[in-house]
């Protein structure tokens, strides 16, 4: 006998479902953007901020107002954190995922739009800063929600594989800032680069954040958080309940990830600096810099980029084998010892000696951040998810990511790259301390983690 039409209205509604390879796309595409545009503002602060929004008078004043907004960012991150982990956990983790990448892409836009400091004075230096803020509210709220989006959506037994697609976003984001910056200097030269041309990587920026919202826009919201929904346990301020119910966890997360932070920014801000500084000696007899040309370490560091792409997904896959704690312990462990190579690759290195410092040191890298999309979420209940998991990764980032490179100067000049190696493996001790306290999650089911 077949079912009547009112039998058939009374069947059960079946909630939409993502498809793996949407989650993967809308995951990794929204990342990518983010850290396109944040590190096109890095490289546009070291080489033309300094004279198209500060006075001339005094250029290397003008360089350290230049680079000194960087900071805005990390200082802003914890901010993008608290905002867009309450709506996340709210009103839901798509239209929060999508607030954060306008914030980000509009903030963009806006600096490659700015006027120069020749013609609206210091407004120009202000505007510059506010959209800086800008930048490091939405990286924020981003990496948390696609962190979500991919590991809530995820098969069963691959959150890690599928929490890698957001981490891949930065290596591609760290490639396609570097490769638009050396392609344009190639086709206009330097001059015209400092001009003008360092506003076309901004001002590109709104094509691709037109993309990134129409994949955006057309997701569905994770189940676990419709089963929240449907619960009555969505809360009133899920960040201040993360503070007061899960701020150990906060603590542990955070320093899970500080050492990826170090290590990341050791490579790509000091050994920069140290590689393309000429060669020279401090007051305690220790060289402080390569001379190798900006083009060559700019090549180095897109290789580096691939290498720490691919890892990123191997790391994903091994996490999801071995498991999260085991998986991190050991690279942690290979991270320290990394840190006792860099006298030996660097002290007097050459193109040759600086490119496999940073391959093996992208290959780690992306065998420590690969898991982090599916570890951090899952110290947490989903009613507190986005913000709890954003809270850690970006509170780490503080010290993790604005400290190193000023810290990492100062002891080369004191007791030489040992003396770096040593503060890297410092570092990496207190990640083992916090992978050593914590339990192994990746065969716990997301609606019961955290609790």
């Amino acid at each position: 006998m077949s079912a009547s039409p009112a039998s058939a209205a009374d069947a059960p509604h079946t909630p939409p479902r993502n498809s793996p390879q949407k989650v993967a796309v809308a995951s990794l595409i929204g990342t990518a953007i983010e850290f396109y545009d944040y590190y096109i503002y890095a490289a546009a602060a070291v080489l033309v901020f300094n004279s198209q929004f500060f006075p001339k008078g005094d250029p290397a004043v003008a360089t350290l107002l230049s680079l000194s907004t960087l900071a805005l960012a990390f200082l802003a991150r914890p901010i993008g954190s608290a905002l867009f982990g309450h709506f996340g956990d709210r009103i839901g983790r798509k239209q929060t995922l999508v607030a954060s990448l306008l914030t980000m892409g509009l903030s963009t836009v806006a600096i490659g739009l700015l006027p120069s400091y020749e013609q609206i004075g210091l407004a120009a230096p202000l505007l510059l800063c506010v959209f800086r803020i800008g930048q490091g509210i939405g990286l924020g709220g981003e990496w948390g929600g696609a962190a979500l989006v991919a590991t809530e959506n995820a098969p069963a037994g691959k959150r890690g594989w599928f929490g890698s697609f957001p981490q891949l976003g930065a290596p591609i984001g760290l490639f396609a800032a570097n490769g638009v910056f050396f392609i344009i200097t190639a086709l206009i030269g330097p001059d015209a680069m400092i001009a003008w041309g360092w506003r076309i990587p901004f001002v590109l920026s709104i094509v691709l954040v037109a993309v990134g919202l129409y994949v955006r826009l057309t997701l569905h919201e994770s189940l676990v958080f419709q089963d929240v929904e449907k619960s009555g346990r969505k809360l009133a301020a899920p960040v201040s309940a993360v503070f007061t119910q899960h701020g150990g966890k906060v603590l542990q997360g955070a320093l899970i990830m500080t050492t990826t932070y170090v290590l990341f920014y050791l490579m790509t801000a000091f050994v920069q600096v140290y590689s393309k500084s000429p060669a020279g000696v401090s007051a305690a007899g220790h060289p402080t810099g390569l001379g190798i040309p900006a083009n060559t370490f700019t090549g180095i560091l897109l290789i580096g980029a691939i290498v720490f792409g691919i890892f990123c997904m191997v790391a994903g896959h091994q996490a999801d084998r071995w498991g999260r704690r085991r998986w991190m312990m050991v690279v942690t462990v290979g991270i320290m010892a990394f840190g006792a190579l860099m006298p030996a690759l660097l002290t007097h290195g050459t193109p040759g000696s600086v490119l496999l410092f940073i391959v093996i040191g992208m290959a780690l890298m992306g065998c420590t951040f690969g898991p982090m999309a599916a570890l951090l979420p899952e110290l947490f209940p989903t009613e507190v998810r986005y913000s709890g998991a954003s809270m850690a990764y970006n509170l780490s980032s503080i010290v993790g990511a604005s400290l190193p490179t000023l810290i990492a100067i100062d002891l080369n000049k004191a007791y030489g790259l040992g003396g770096v190696g040593l503060y890297l493996a410092a570092n990496g001790l207190f990640t083992l301390a916090a992978l050593w306290t914590s339990r192994e999650t990746s065969q716990i089911d997301l609606a019961d983690a955290g609790r």
